[in-house]
């Protein structure tokens, strides 16, 4: 467990603050990822769309904190400063986006925020097979080698950050940590969400299936849209371009539902 002495008043980190805006997108990032990872995003949002990052224990500026040991833990760390400075009703207007490992924090999130009556206005999820057929595995076990090998394989780690050893080293247990998490992970008890679910992936992603992804859709009884696109299991940043108006299409929806529109100049 976290410590709670240790833990930040926010686990979010917004890059580029909107003044006046709508909605809000919260982005967990992948294993070994931070929130800077999501500093790209907040700037081409459009105007009334507030984008933040989650900022795990154990890296960026949560670097003293140690590393969640479980999902549950990490969940403890996270969820009270999801809507830390915002009213109950600003959480209908909030989409949750996760990639890869941060898809499966970002669902357990909503559904935990779903139990304490203020669930998100929907789930994004990329890069990861639905919860029942997570995949398991080993490597939070293995040799640095060995997970450094597999960090190189996804290319999801950028090659400066590579051919630094000290830096590398540093960032090892944080990294194990997501590992463990996400190999160890299975569905945590309760309901079912009951919000709109948009599933995207890559059709050349190793991680996860067209079954895996579409599979998404038993998770909740609300709707589910399923979306492919061409690339390997970091498409997020190769395909940026086609996947970032997806995402704030589906913020959109629920801008749509919960906020009245502005009303036109007489």
């Amino acid at each position: 467990m976290i410590p709670a002495d240790h833990a930040a008043p926010s686990p979010l980190r917004t890059f580029s603050p909107r003044t006046h805006a709508r909605a809000r997108l919260i982005c967990f990032p992948h294993a070994g990822g931070a929130a800077g990872g999501y500093r790209a995003w907040g700037l081409d949002a459009p105007w009334d769309v507030e984008v933040c990052g989650v900022q795990y224990p154990g890296r960026g500026d949560r670097f003293d904190v140690p590393p969640a040991t479980d999902l549950e833990s990490l969940l403890d760390d996270l969820v009270p400063g999801l809507s830390r400075g915002r009213t109950g009703e600003e959480l209908a207007s909030t989409v949750l986006f996760g990639h890869s490992m941060g898809a499966l924090v970002a669902y357990e999130a909503a559904r935990r925020l779903a139990v304490t009556g203020r669930p998100p206005g929907a789930l994004v999820v990329s890069g990861q097979p639905a919860p029942l057929r997570s995949r398991g595995g080993a490597l939070h076990r293995a040799s640095d080698a060995e997970l450094l090998a597999d960090l190189t394989r996804l290319g999801g780690t950028a090659s400066d950050v590579m051919d630094n050893r000290a830096l590398l080293e540093a960032l090892l247990p944080a990294v194990r940590s997501d590992y463990r998490i996400a190999e160890t992970y299975r569905p945590l008890p309760g309901a079912p969400l009951g919000i709109p679910v948009t599933v995207l992936y890559a059709d050349d992603d190793p991680e996860v299936t067209a079954d895996e992804a579409a599979a998404w859709a038993g998770v909740g009884t609300g709707p589910c849209a399923v979306e492919v696109f061409g690339g390997g299991h970091f498409y997020l940043e190769t395909r940026r371009a086609d996947v970032l108006p997806r995402v704030f299409r589906a913020v959109r929806a629920v801008l749509s539902e919960t906020v009245p529109a502005w009303p036109s100049t007489p």
